[in-house]
């Protein structure tokens, strides 16, 4: 079984910054992959960035250039910084891992931009 969780969220003025943090426990592989998504008041969740083993990073567009994705193997844990955070950023952001075809999901943590 794997456990996942989310911390690091929280309220920022627009323009700011955040760094989220998804730490992993349990049977974790490093060969996994684990991603961030995030889910607004009244709309779907949505994918927003993926890393594989190594360096393999991808991004949605909306967040391309202002997020970025790393992750620490040895602490079982991947981050997401993000910068220059607008408005429309706001939602709850969830950890997922897949790996031996199953995947995990955090309980979530909360960021909101606002002035």
């Amino acid at each position: 079984q794997v456990q996942l969780v989310e911390s690091g969220g929280g309220l920022v003025q627009p323009g700011g910054s955040l760094r989220l943090s998804c730490a992993s426990s349990g049977t974790v592989f490093s060969g996994n992959f684990m991603g961030w998504y995030r889910q607004a008041p009244g709309q779907q969740r949505e994918w927003v960035a993926g890393i594989l083993i190594g360096s393999i990073t991808n991004y949605a567009d909306s967040v391309k250039g202002r997020f970025a994705i790393s992750r620490d193997n040895a602490k079982n844990t991947v981050y997401l910084q993000m910068n220059s955070l607008k408005p429309e950023d706001t939602a709850v952001y969830y950890c997922k891992l897949q790996q031996g075809g199953s995947a995990y999901w955090g309980q979530g943590t909360q960021v909101t931009v606002s002035s």
